[in-house]
């Protein structure tokens, strides 16, 4: 018995796009505007749960960053903050740790030794993560809990993702200029 919820064959019609000239192409086609799609909505959403707890100021990135921060209840360097988040714009997350530092929500903890540290988050921080992930199970978890085994979906599709990811990564190599293709 297959354990993939995932049927093994999807068809995928050529449809009429400029990206798509064979079945595999409309697939990607297909994934990639979901996924456009998917962002703006979780945009939207991210948006609304912040103005909801009156931190309109914040934006969802910057929520993203508080959160890794957060994540295991560890303090990050900004480095494994950016890599964490597959970023290579340093400056922009340095700008929004800055931001989050004079909202209280995150602190600077000396690593040892040196001028080297670490970003921790603070109380006020824990409790505006804890109300984000209140309206997350209010608004999104229990949708989420209606789909039909939806643990396996979406552990199935975050796996996919995350493939997707390396490739996209991969192929972004490899279109830089004087790279061997």
């Amino acid at each position: 018995m297959s354990t993939n919820i995932i049927p093994d064959h999807i068809p995928s019609p050529v449809n009429s796009w400029h990206l798509a000239h064979t079945p595999l192409e409309a697939a990607a086609t297909e994934i990639e505007w979901s996924l456009v799609r998917w962002w703006e909505a979780f945009n939207r959403y991210q948006n609304e749960l912040l103005s909801r707890l009156s931190q309109g100021n914040l934006t969802p990135q910057e929520v993203h960053i508080l959160h890794i921060i957060r994540m295991q209840d560890r303090p990050k360097s900004t480095s494994m903050v950016a890599n964490l988040l597959n970023r290579d714009d340093i400056q922009n997350i340095q700008y929004s740790l800055r931001k989050l530092v004079a909202e209280k929500l995150i602190r600077k903890v000396k690593d040892g030794v040196g001028k080297s540290y670490s970003l921790a988050v603070t109380e006020k921080g824990k409790r505006f993560t804890e109300e984000i992930a209140e309206l997350r199970r209010q608004f999104l978890i229990q949708q989420l809990g209606s789909m039909k085994d939806s643990e396996a979906r979406l552990l199935e599709a975050a796996r996919t993702l995350g493939l997707m990811t390396a490739m996209y990564n991969e192929a972004g190599r490899m279109s830089l200029p004087d790279m061997p293709v």
